[in-house]
């Protein structure tokens, strides 16, 4: 067992349990790091002061130091090289003319490892394409497909709500989402109002969830006949939060409604 902490790994590689090693960091740290084929650089995202345990077989490597004035230097030129490396993939995309469209490039902290993300419609056949970058970089070549999803991460932006898209600002996982969670919480099943920019449906319908499905298990449904207080009816509408329920009564006029 071993003391380890969280570090989001590189620029866009998500997070991985790396062993403390007594290297006296806090959160949001730049840190160097020591992996199975060379080093890396990442971003510490747990509180290290409340490192958790586990076997050594889940620890993706050890921090060797916090970053110092130089590695930061490094790390900036590895962004600079990125950007180079990713007209060049473009090109030789574009010589090859496969269909597919590259996010984001990433350079290793130690420059042996070129990774460039991407995303397409399909399976890509990209083995000459790796042997072309391969020949030109003389480095080892990583080309990853990504999701829709995967790329709003990557490209940030904002949603609707003006805020920073959850993906991109703090969240280390997706969270499964289904229609399901939209019709129980009585949202309009239009796309343009439960789609995210990554065009899936939004990940903060994942958030309240439960709340609304706890708090629906005894509230009619639209449509359900129903008995209150002013008699009998049919349900038109119902606010699951404050438990308001508006019934189309047999006389013909609507009333709204505490339903218990």
């Amino acid at each position: 067992m071993a003391d380890v902490i969280e570090v989001y790994l590189g620029e866009y590689r998500g997070t991985l349990l790396f062993e403390l090693n007594n290297v006296p960091c806090k959160r949001e740290d730049i840190v160097i790091l020591e992996v199975e084929r060379g080093s890396e650089f990442g971003r510490v995202v747990s509180d290290t002061q409340r490192p958790c345990k586990t076997q050594k077989e889940n620890i993706a490597g050890k921090i060797l130091r916090l970053a110092t004035e130089g590695d930061m230097k490094q790390i900036e030129n590895n962004r600079q090289k990125a950007l180079d490396a990713k007209s060049t993939c473009v090109r030789k995309i574009n010589d090859r003319k496969l269909d597919m469209n590259i996010n984001k490039v990433e350079y290793t902290f130690d420059s042996s490892k070129v990774i460039f993300f991407f995303t397409a419609d399909g399976r890509i056949d990209f083995r000459n394409l790796v042997k072309d970058l391969a020949r030109i970089f003389r480095v080892r070549i990583e080309l990853k497909q990504i999701g829709v999803r995967d790329k709003a991460k990557l490209v940030g932006g904002y949603g609707v709500c003006g805020r920073e898209l959850c993906c991109s600002s703090y969240m280390k996982d997706f969270h499964a989402l289904s229609i399901r969670m939209a019709k129980t919480q009585g949202l309009p099943l239009n796309p343009s109002r439960i789609s995210g920019v990554c065009g899936r449906i939004k990940c903060c319908m994942a958030y309240e969830f439960d709340v609304y499905r706890h708090f629906s298990r005894n509230l009619p449904k639209v449509g359900d006949k129903v008995s209150i207080a002013e008699g009998k009816g049919k349900v038109l509408d119902v606010n699951i939060l404050k438990k308001l329920v508006t019934v189309e009564m047999e006389e013909g006029n609507v009333v709204k409604s505490v339903y218990t």
